[in-house]
């Protein structure tokens, strides 16, 4: 070997020496960084006709595992997702306050049934009365509260969605810039190990966003899809779309968040994640929060019609001078057809002695009052008849009122072996005459129709429908008309044709008690929501959703109940007694001390209804207390479950990121021996080159 192709590899060897410890120095000096990834210079041997002739260091890489980054991404992901699901539903249980405390919103329901069984003892007390009212007019104000609060939850995660889009177009554009550097650098084989280390930095808080696969191009950079292989960097950077709806309402029908790929597909999100921040907070606004209202605006509506049903049993003393019922969202010839059993309609003067009575005996689609026969269609005429001057039955826009003239008033009270029952209501009951409970919208949706009902909407009329997959993606929206046929038959005739309608996803079906019911076809089924709905029921005003409670006007409910003016304004109206029917002519059928009234409103807790599903529960007979426990138990639950859930995901987290730092991260002392090393090895390239060049100095001398 000559003395220059000594000096040659000594020469190398100092060179790739030097490289080795500037790269010792950049891990000790980023020792606490976080995130830095230690670098490795691969060193090679270098050859020249098959003889060695130095070493060289070939390149300077990150000491990554792709299986370990892998498992820390999706892990990351997953912590994510949990992490706001849990964050924005402990929001949610926190407005129920404790279910095991006096003070929380589960409690309060127990406590106004307790100041109605009080007012009870003491009909004609007025601080009782005016306590129970109170207890009555809280808890409906904080489910109205409460509701409003979901709501604004909701708002925030959709808020949340597009804020973490606009992050992830940003962490895209960058991710692929810094790919352009890498690329850069590979081409002319230079140190690329600080773009790369920043790019790992990226991906890491883009997946925390959405769950990624991420490979090596062998140009240099990272090539980035979803779970299922759409494309977001490698090729140029995806763009991710997302116009906010409006005003966010049990009601909203969000928008899709799109994903355009570097080629121009577009995509919908939801198909393409499964994990990461914006699927857990998508997850929470149109699944877990939703839930939750409608659980609340179910029950809430059953304490209603609970205190509903017992006030409509009950009168004041003296007894009111008019009833006004609440919008049944149909004809009064469709609503009373289906009655059976016996009601009264008695007008009583200011000693409660009953003046004139109008006794209705109902039998389907027939009924006497006072013994004429007459049918639905003539129904308002006879009473009017029947009860002479005495008062005045009208029905306007779907409510039906009795005025009694002078200072007379108006009591109502069912037959007490053959009471008047339809969809399990009496006849005060179903039309609202005398409720305690008043609402802004239609909230009870068993309405006792029949396929041979008139729907009153008018043919041509549209209601817009949104299917949605498991994801949450959008399948199709479907726009049907109100059909020329004017039953309800007509309708799910039309709602269900598989060309024009929904057939394709799913059907609707009319319960025995006149609800609709939509079943989503497929497994997992089709949801559905509604977009839009132009349709006005010519008799009530109310349009198709609101009348049968389709999609998500049934947890926009809670925020609409509130004690009747009214007996609000004066307790004495409130109605703690009942109508004595046997009274004989000329005595009163009223008392001022009977509280029969008061114990029925107390054991309207305890009364077993008829629960629609709702928020994932099934429903069912059972009371408005139970029910209340049963929330109350499930709010808390699913907190808890949401707080395990992440906790879970944290801690593999933890691990598969700790994993991943101890083979990626700096060891001090494996660079102290590294540095010693590759010291030595400079130490004895020098004296190699020192050696070389005695050698020279010597040679010259002899010469």
């Amino acid at each position: 070997m000559s003395l220059t192709a000594i000096m040659n590899t000594a020469n190398s060897g100092l060179v790739a020496a030097q490289t080795q410890l500037r790269v010792v120095s950049d891990n000790v000096s980023n020792v606490n960084t976080p995130g830095y990834v230690r670098k490795i210079a691969d060193q090679q041997t270098l050859v020249s006709q098959g003889v060695g002739s130095g070493v060289e260091v070939a390149r300077i890489r990150l000491a990554t595992d792709r299986f370990l980054q892998a498992a820390s991404l999706n892990s990351g992901a997953e912590a994510a997702r949990q992490g706001v699901r849990y964050e924005l539903y402990d929001r949610i249980q926190a407005l129920f306050g404790d279910p095991g405390g006096t003070t929380g919103f589960f409690s309060q329901v127990d406590s106004m049934f307790a100041a109605f069984s009080a007012s009870a003892e003491d009909p004609s007390s007025s601080p009782r009365r005016q306590e129970a009212l109170f207890k009555t007019q809280a808890l409906f104000d904080e489910a109205g509260r409460i509701a409003k609060q979901i709501q604004a939850v909701r708002e925030d995660a959709d808020g949340r969605v597009q804020s973490a889009v606009e992050k992830t177009n940003s962490l895209l554009k960058q991710i692929e810039g810094l790919n352009l550097e890498i690329a850069k650098a590979t081409v002319v084989n230079g140190d690329a190990s600080g773009a790369e280390t920043a790019q790992s930095a990226l991906i890491g808080q883009l997946a925390e966003l959405m769950d990624i696969r991420v490979t090596v191009r062998p140009v240099g950079g990272v090539s980035i899809r979803t779970g299922n292989g759409t494309l977001l960097a490698g090729e140029g950077a995806a763009t991710l779309s997302y116009n906010r709806a409006g005003t966010v309402t049990s009601e909203t029908g969000f928008n899709e968040v799109w994903i355009t790929e570097p080629g121009g597909q577009k995509k919908a999100l939801l198909d393409s994640v499964t994990s990461g921040e914006i699927k857990g907070l998508i997850e929470l606004r149109d699944v877990e929060a939703p839930a939750a209202a409608d659980r609340l605006a179910e029950l809430i509506t059953h304490v209603a019609d609970e205190l509903n049903r017992a006030h409509n049993a009950n009168t004041s003393v003296p007894a009111p001078t008019s009833l006004t019922g609440r919008n049944v969202g149909q004809s009064l010839e469709s609503a009373l057809t289906g009655f059976t059993g016996r009601t009264t309609v008695a007008i009583t003067n200011q000693a409660g002695v009953i003046q004139t009575r109008a006794d209705i005996v109902f039998s389907g689609s027939t009924m006497t009052v006072n013994g004429v026969a007459t049918t639905p269609a003539g129904f308002l005429a006879e009473l009017n008849t029947q009860l002479g001057p005495s008062a005045t039955a009208t029905f306007v826009n779907g409510q039906l009122k009795i005025e009694a003239t002078g200072t007379n008033g108006v009591a109502i009270a069912d037959d007490a072996t053959s009471p008047s029952n339809k969809a399990g209501r009496g006849f005060s009951h179903y039309f609202g005459l005398n409720d305690l409970i008043s609402t802004d919208r239609p909230a009870l949706y068993d309405t006792g129709m029949t396929a041979a009902s008139p729907h009153g909407f008018t043919a041509g009329e549209t209601i817009k429908f949104r299917f949605s997959g498991e994801s949450g993606a959008k399948l199709r929206d479907i726009s049907v008309a109100v059909p020329a046929g004017g039953t309800v038959g007509d309708l799910l005739t039309a709602l269900n044709d598989p060309a024009t309608g929904v057939g394709r996803f799913g059907a609707f079906s009319l319960n025995a008690d006149g609800s609709l019911k939509f079943t989503g076809a497929g497994s997992p089924p089709a949801q559905l929501s509604v977009l839009e709905d132009r349709t006005t029921q010519t008799s009530s005003g109310v349009s198709m959703t609101e009348m049968f409670g389709i999609g998500g006007v049934r947890a926009s409910r809670a925020d609409g109940f509130s004690l009747r003016t009214d007996i609000r304004q004066s307790p004495s109206k409130l109605a703690l007694a009942q109508l004595n029917l046997s009274a004989a002519a000329g005595t009163a059928a009223l008392s001022t001390g009977d509280g029969r009234g008061a114990l029925l409103l107390a054991d309207a807790g305890e009364r077993p209804t008829n629960f629609h599903p709702a928020g994932g529960s099934a429903g069912g007979q059972i009371s408005v207390s139970r029910y209340a426990s049963e929330l109350s138990g499930e709010i808390g639950g699913k907190a808890a479950a949401a707080k395990n859930s992440k906790q879970t995901a944290q801690a593999l987290y933890t691990e598969a990121k700790a994993r991943q730092t101890a083979h990626e991260g700096v060891n001090l002392d494996e660079e102290l021996v590294l540095m010693t090393t590759y010291q030595q090895a400079f130490n004895a390239s020098a004296r190699l080159i020192q050696a070389a060049r005695d050698m020279y100095d010597t040679l010259l001398g002899i010469v």
